[in-house]
């Protein structure tokens, strides 16, 4: 796989202010303060004609989606789109994303998977990362139910880690999806699991803080299920993991769970869906080096950059996101459209 490392990967020339060129900066100014604040303020619109939809995907598991219309200016497509581990649909990323593509006349699904969101309720098994059948049940809901546009996928970290599998399953789950970008994937879970345990503590903080919260949320809904007092003593995002894929999946061990849902090696290897990649060389939880084991069919597309952060890529000092527009730009271009620039 090496000779083929850099095939279909580009370098794409994004320059940030100075002072927003730090990768940890990147990573929180992407989701907090000033940002939320004005994604939300700018998503009314769209949160305004947005349903929420309990859905069937599949074996008896319902998960919530959020669905938004398109507007007059509808274009015949539906994005949609797949948030990270512990976040939701109402993450800023993905109400940014979301808000900017609702404009441009796309139909979208902001999809919340098993346990996030207000969702712990709906299912009575918890949320793991291996939980591809359901994930590609909630695609094929959105496919049969507006069958007549075109169909594409984008998903935000562990988001854009599903999204790749759920394309690489479309042939055997008769999934029509025309396009699908992934941001900031998970590629290698063992390697991200030790760049966060290793890395500036702010980053386990918040995860294990998260996890822990979400835990309480399906522990108040199903008290006669689940203990996770034990849980609280542990500091290490890996040492909480190992007990919970023992105790709480059907895996043997951290390993057999974490090579489950890898996309490194051959995971990739037949994808046949058109899909493009997009890494930030300075991303913090994500290591870029990874993707060399990535399998290059001729399908997938890697684009770098070298400063974004971790589903950052702050643009200017106004906190636009340029990734949006790569997002835009991207999906135009399937949908047979002249490409914008970023």
């Amino acid at each position: 796989m090496a000779g083929h490392r850099f095939v279909h990967h580009t370098m794409i020339e994004v320059i940030p202010p100075k002072l927003l060129r730090g990768p940890h900066i990147q990573s929180v100014l992407g989701s907090v303060g000033l940002r939320r604040w004005r994604v939300r303020a700018a998503a009314r619109p769209m949160l305004a004609a947005s349903v929420d939809q309990v859905v069937d995907a599949g074996h008896g598991v319902r998960l919530l989606v959020h669905h938004t219309p398109p507007r007059a200016n509808a274009n015949g497509c539906t994005v949609a789109l797949i948030h990270g581990w512990e976040g939701s649909g109402l993450s800023t990323y993905v109400l940014s994303a979301a808000t900017h593509l609702w404009l441009e006349g796309y139909r979208i699904v902001r999809i919340n998977l098993r346990d996030h969101g207000v969702s712990h309720h709906l299912n009575e098994e918890m949320f793991h990362s291996c939980r591809l059948d359901e994930a590609v049940g909630v695609v094929k809901w959105v496919q049969s139910t507006f069958p007549d546009d075109l169909l594409m996928l984008a998903g935000y970290s562990l988001g854009g880690n599903f999204s790749l599998r759920i394309a690489a399953a479309a042939a055997q789950a008769d999934l029509k999806i025309t396009k699908v970008v992934a941001i900031c994937p998970v590629l290698d879970p063992e390697q991200t699991m030790r760049a966060i345990d290793g890395g500036l503590s702010m980053y386990r903080t918040y995860f294990i803080r998260r996890w822990r919260r979400s835990l309480e949320c399906k522990k108040a809904v199903f008290p006669q299920r689940y203990d996770f007092t034990r849980l609280s003593r542990f500091r290490k995002l890996r040492e909480m993991t190992d007990y919970f894929v023992c105790n709480y999946t059907e895996y043997p061990d951290l390993l057999t769970y974490l090579r489950g849902y890898a996309i490194t090696g051959e995971r990739l290897a037949n994808l046949t869906v058109p899909s493009t990649i997009l890494l930030a060389e300075d991303d913090p939880v994500i290591p870029v080096s990874d993707v060399s084991r990535v399998a290059r069919p001729p399908a997938l597309k890697i684009r770098t950059v070298q400063f974004g952060g971790h589903c950052g890529f702050v643009a200017d000092f106004r906190l636009n996101a340029w990734s949006d527009r790569f997002l835009l730009r991207e999906f135009e271009q399937r949908a047979g459209k002249p490409a914008g620039q970023l």
